[in-house]
């Protein structure tokens, strides 16, 4: 009788362990996900830089428009600019790979962020298509994209606080170079370089 106690223990504690291992081993009947590799990461880490990039030129690419938007008589002076920011976008936009989310953008097109690297024209209109506004091509088009962006009352002003801000964006592209490769970082170097030429020009004998 106690001979049979202990088998009937020892075949409960063998079925407890077996009961055990099924469950840790393979959680579920699935496997385990698989850890991304060192070359993996990196490029998730770049594509992420790359699209923070774009998104950055397009900002100031909306900061433009609501100027003009507010400033029509400044559209002589701030135009060759804004189109050199939209270049920029779409330049930076080569090679970016579509958001996560996918679909299509507000305006009905696909939001794949190659797209942007067919703006053949130079005006950056479809890199400002796919972000979601209308053509880029077109001064205060992407404004009405987002909320209202405030602008001084005083023209003056205005070029002011949007030189501002295109110190910051060429300030933002020079801290992302650090840690782009190296062709891109001589890209995001160009744009840098271009941004703080166009502050200059905004706020050198800056009259509406």
């Amino acid at each position: 009788m106690g001979r049979t106690g202990t088998v009937g223990r020892r075949a409960l504690l063998t079925a407890g362990a077996v009961t055990l291992v099924g469950c840790t081993s393979d959680g579920g009947g699935g496997e385990r996900p698989r850890k991304r590799t060192a070359a993996e990461r990196a490029a998730l880490a770049e594509a992420a830089l790359r699209r923070g990039s774009v998104t950055t030129s397009l900002t100031l690419l909306e900061r433009y428009d609501a100027v003009l938007a507010a400033h029509p008589s400044l559209t002589d002076r701030l135009a060759p600019l804004r189109r050199a920011v939209a270049a920029h976008a779409a330049a930076l936009a080569e090679g970016v790979t579509p958001l996560p989310t996918g679909g299509s953008t507000a305006s009905g097109e696909p939001h794949d962020a190659e797209a942007k690297a067919a703006a053949s024209d130079g005006s950056g209109a479809k890199a400002a298509r796919t972000a979601g506004t209308r053509p880029a091509d077109t001064p205060g088009a992407t404004a009405s994209a987002t909320a209202p962006v405030p602008v001084p009352a005083d023209p003056v002003a205005a070029l002011k606080d949007l030189a501002a801000t295109v110190r910051r964006t060429a300030d933002a592209h020079t801290a992302t170079l650090l840690d782009a490769p190296p062709e891109y970082a001589r890209l995001l170097a160009s744009v840098a370089a271009a941004g703080a030429a166009h502050a200059y020009l905004l706020t050198e004998g800056g009259r509406a």
